[in-house]
């Protein structure tokens, strides 16, 4: 199975490129932003150097004339790396002077008192034309004329990256004060996991005890479902700890009976007395062999690792087998042993073994505790199988606890307490559970609910 990666990384590697994508947008706004005003500074200089150009502008010999500033021209090539061209055109549209047909570059002229500016080719060369509509001062003549202007873009193109620089370099700055800041705050922010760690880590794996830290909101919910698996864990210690015990104390009264027949007939010297002790060590190896296969089915049933295989299993089939077995302990106790009639032809889907084994613990219990008769049944309306005896039943009151491991009701002197207990593992185990109640007749019934029939 693969790592996965740290917190830490997940983090620092989701926030790292949420502020990657955010200086590429900024970035993408600089550089924006400095054709922009280079745009704005250049085509400022391009009104300036028009309107230098215009008050050179008159009238002489009976037409527009003028003379080209020198001022103008520096203006627009600081560098002198850059091509500056111009066009003078009258109010008919002809060209009166320039260096370059600036005219055919524009789709229209602007009116007078009017400026613009647009981009251009002009033989292969990307330009930036100034268009200055204006007319002549002097009282005698008020001709309208066009002023064009236009130069290359390297100054423009300098400038942006000037600008752009100077941004980068400010943004880099900030992405490295981002950067160093975004690792101490998750370091901050990940100190409290890493101290709880640190406190699991150095516990004793004896310790269940609850955590007592304080920790952000954000981890109070981890908390307290952690001390909650905590108690789960102690009381399930609890449980099996008082198991343990309550199972040694049932096996230590068999054998320490064994032990003790045993004793007495090797102290004899009497046939009858060895064999008296025969038979009582007989009968305290079967109660042992018995608690023994209780216990080994209880634990079966508590493991996570035995789940319930399903498959069809045919009720009847299986309680006929199961009286064939119990059938000597029976006669032997002076019990009729029998099943109900009619007995349904009821198929669930079940675990085969569990069954048995729970039907064997209940007919073994009612065998302990009945008269005379002890009844197998279905009730194929309730889905439930059951076993009846005409015992002296189970109080209400206790009918609860008997479900519990090694729980005995007081006036019982004989049996575990598993029996009952394994029957209620496997009700759970097929999604039902024990149903106890008495009939009509006064007997105590005794049954499995068990959901899950197929026919």
């Amino acid at each position: 199975m693969t790592p996965a990666a740290s917190l830490h990384r997940r983090l620092l590697g989701g926030l790292t490129l949420l502020l990657l994508l955010t200086c590429i947008l900024l970035l993408w706004q600089s550089w924006y932003s400095a054709q922009r005003s280079a745009d704005r500074v250049h085509d400022r200089l391009l009104a300036s150097a028009a309107q230098v150009m215009s008050d050179q502008v008159g009238w002489r010999d009976g037409r527009l004339w003028f003379d080209v500033p020198a001022s103008a021209l520096d203006m627009l090539a600081p560098h002198g790396d850059e091509r500056v061209f111009y066009t003078l055109v009258d109010h008919k549209g002809h060209t009166v002077s320039g260096n370059a047909d600036l005219e055919n570059l524009l789709t229209a002229l602007p009116a007078p008192g009017t400026f613009h500016a647009d981009s251009a080719n002009l033989d292969g060369l990307s330009l930036r034309i100034g268009a200055l509509g204006a007319r002549l001062t002097a009282w005698q003549h008020r001709e309208p004329y066009t002023l064009l202007v236009a130069h290359t873009l390297e100054a423009r193109r300098t400038m942006t990256m000037a600008l752009f620089r100077d941004s980068s370099l400010r943004l880099a700055g900030i992405v490295a004060l981002a950067l160093a800041g975004l690792l101490m705050t998750l370091r901050l922010a990940l100190r409290p996991l890493e101290h709880l760690r640190t406190r699991l880590k150095a516990r004793s794996a004896h310790d269940l005890s609850p955590i007592d830290a304080s920790v952000p909101r954000e981890l109070e919910e981890l908390l307290a479902a952690l001390n909650a698996l905590l108690a789960r864990q102690q009381q399930v210690r609890n449980q099996e700890q008082r198991f343990i015990g309550d199972a040694s104390h049932q096996l230590r009264t068999p054998l320490a009976g064994i032990a003790a027949s045993a004793e007495l007939a090797l102290r004899s010297s009497d046939p009858s007395r060895w064999q008296q002790a025969l038979q009582e060590v007989q009968l305290g190896t079967r109660r042992a062999t018995r608690l023994a296969e209780q216990l080994l089915s209880l634990t079966r049933l508590d493991s996570s690792q035995a789940p319930v295989t399903r498959q069809p299993v045919a009720l009847a089939s299986l309680a006929r087998d199961t009286l064939l077995r119990l059938l000597p302990a029976a006669d032997r106790a002076g019990i009729d042993l029998g099943l109900a009639e009619p007995f349904p032809e009821l198929v669930i889907e079940g675990d085969g073994w569990q069954l048995e084994e729970a039907l064997s613990n209940m007919i073994d219990n009612a065998l302990r505790y009945a008269r005379t008769r002890v009844t197998v049944g279905i009730d194929a309306t309730a889905s439930v199988l059951y076993v009846e005896d005409d015992g002296p039943g189970i109080s209400a009151a206790d009918q609860a606890e008997v479900l519990r491991p090694f729980y005995r009701c007081q006036e019982q002197e004989t049996g575990s307490g598993l029996g009952l207990a394994i029957a209620d593992g496997v009700a759970r185990a097929h999604g039902g559970h024990v149903v106890m109640d008495y009939t009509r007749h006064g007997d105590f019934m005794i049954g499995l609910y068990l959901p899950e029939v197929l026919s």
